[in-house]
């Protein structure tokens, strides 16, 4: 389907209700731990559109590999595998929760064991195909925001909005870190960084659907940003109609 291509206004107010009726695709991309799925999950909120965590779906298949003894670096495990993974998303204390074959793995997915794992997992060709059907297929309703890697490149290359959100890597940790500490994980600071740039290399160095800012997007860097003023920036992004 084309992109609808309304022009940018930068004095444009959300209209929520009009923006629902519009029924847009909302593509966010950007740096690990840059703020991505704040602002998607602030974005549909406003806008009462779904949420769709793709971040969250590579990272369950990696924790599925991690428990199950999974080598990922034998094709024809990692190919046999993927038929047994069910992934799916439900709100819970108002929250988005991740669910591998019918357990809640929200807090699991989130442990730097499988953050360690998630970038090689995620450049494998046979997970990228499994996971962008998987993501293509929830966004055939429209009416949603989905953030990740590829997704205004890939998944939703006709998005109606693409944002691709930027930060600083010492503040990305610092939020990485506030982040782990809130949900009781103890991790090292400098083991974190190490593990942002790790990640941020083998995003934009893998083969298959590299870490990009697609042509159409629009950079916000949120290193001096507050969440509001974050939300604020993209909502006046929303085209209405007129």
């Amino acid at each position: 389907m084309p992109a609808i291509n309304f022009p940018p206004l930068p004095d444009l107010k959300l209209d929520a209700q009009n923006a629902k009726l519009l029924k847009l695709i909302i593509a966010i991309d950007g740096h690990s731990s840059c703020g991505k799925s704040t602002l998607a999950k602030g974005m549909a909120k406003a806008l009462h559109y779904a949420y769709l965590d793709t971040g969250a779906m590579y990272r369950a298949v990696t924790l599925y590999f991690l428990n199950n003894g999974i080598d990922y670096d034998n094709p024809a495990a990692v190919e046999e595998a993927l038929p047994h993974i069910d992934i799916h998303f439900e709100r819970i204390d108002g929250q988005n929760h991740t669910f591998l074959n019918g357990k809640d793995v929200e807090r699991e997915i989130r442990e730097m064991r499988v953050s360690e794992h998630v970038s090689p997992v995620s450049a494998i060709s046979a997970v990228r195909r499994a996971m962008v059907s998987q993501q293509k297929a929830l966004g055939g309703r429209r009416g949603i925001v989905a953030d990740g890697r590829d997704i205004g490149t890939v998944v939703f290359p006709d998005a109606d909005l693409k944002i691709f959100l930027t930060a600083d890597v010492d503040v990305r940790t610092s939020r990485r870190h506030l982040e782990l500490a809130a949900k009781g994980i103890d991790a090292d600071w400098d083991e974190i960084r190490q593990n942002l740039e790790a990640r941020d290399h083998i995003d934009s160095n893998r083969a298959d659907s590299p870490l990009r800012r697609a042509d159409d997007a629009v950079v916000i860097d949120n290193t001096l940003l507050s969440e509001e003023q974050q939300l604020e920036k993209a909502l006046e992004l929303v085209p209405r109609i007129a």
